[in-house]
């Protein structure tokens, strides 16, 4: 028998053409790589910079996600319900549960988000109506090293869940009456709707096997910055409900992670790439190449 997880969650509020003279270069010039701002499926996961509002940009590196903080800065997890029926979501900050303070682990409270639903989270759950800020400090300052839980400092999760709604009852069927109720000319008529519908069966194509084939389905070192973490920032306002809410299953449909660092050790890392540095930088004194314009020795002045 399916095992079954109940239990009672928060529910947000509503915030709710030229010439060349010599061969082609096989050099490429540099180009970014492309970068997203969200990720997931079930809902949309971003970071966001509560100074300036914008979601922070979220690099694909091995495999990971990443994110760059700057130390001091307040940061909020923006999620949107992309379904169209509830979804909970166990969100977890350096392995703590924001709800509870707990050790973070699947089976733990969360947040529920209706139909279409988006929020920013924007700090560890205190009460019914207050939070204390996700602020980037060092590892060190992080809530999770001050609680003794040091070792996954660096990294954002969320868990996401669907709801177990009942199907309803089907509507009673009547029961087809006895043969005996059926007059001569009804026993006829049904008789012929038999014989059509055995002669469509065996005239309908079977389909393909391919056809009911399942789609497919869809990374330390030495860092020039101190790591960052999540500190216990200043109190605010925010305020939840509560609902019930019973999982579909006891696993996550589906989970979100974010790992997060300075922008120095990112680049340092190779996350964050950096434009290579000019193919002949200009030294010191004279330079041998001090234009950059294409052309051809032109005639000198004419002399006087």
């Amino acid at each position: 028998m399916k095992r079954r997880l109940f239990s009672t969650v928060l529910a947000l509020t509503a915030l709710t053409s030229g010439l060349s003279a010599c061969a082609d270069s096989s050099a490429r010039p540099f180009a970014p790589p492309s970068t997203s701002s969200r990720i997931g499926s079930l809902m949309q996961i971003a970071i966001v910079d509560r100074t300036t509002g914008a979601e922070l940009p979220i690099y694909r590196h091995r495999g990971e996600y990443w994110v760059a903080g700057r130390p001091g800065a307040r940061y909020a997890i923006r999620a949107r319900n992309a379904m169209g029926e509830r979804i909970m979501a166990v969100m977890s900050v350096d392995g703590v549960n924001v709800v509870t303070g707990e050790t973070a682990g699947i089976g733990q409270t969360g947040y529920v988000f209706g139909a279409r639903e988006n929020s920013d989270i924007t700090g560890w759950r205190k009460s019914d109506s207050q939070i204390a800020a996700f602020e980037f400090a060092s590892a060190g300052n992080s809530y999770a090293s001050r609680t003794g839980r040091p070792d996954d400092v660096g990294v954002i999760g969320v868990a996401l869940f669907r709801e177990n709604v009942p199907v309803p009852p089907p509507p009673p069927i009547a029961p087809y009456p006895s043969r005996d109720e059926y007059s001569p000319r009804d026993r006829e008529l049904r008789s012929e709707s038999s014989s059509m519908g055995d002669a469509r069966a065996k005239s309908a194509p079977a389909e393909s096997a391919s056809a009911e084939a399942p789609a497919g389905n869809m990374a330390r070192r030495q860092a020039p910055a101190p790591s960052l973490g999540t500190a216990h920032g200043r109190r605010e306002t925010s305020y939840v409900g509560k609902t019930n809410f019973e999982r579909a299953q006891s696993t996550p449909d589906e989970v979100v992670r974010i790992r997060y660092d300075s922008r120095e050790n990112l680049v340092a890392a190779g996350v964050i790439p950096v434009p290579p540095p000019p193919r002949w930088p200009r030294p010191a004194g004279p330079s041998p190449f001090p234009g950059s314009d294409p052309g051809y020795v032109p005639d000198p002045p004419a002399r006087y």
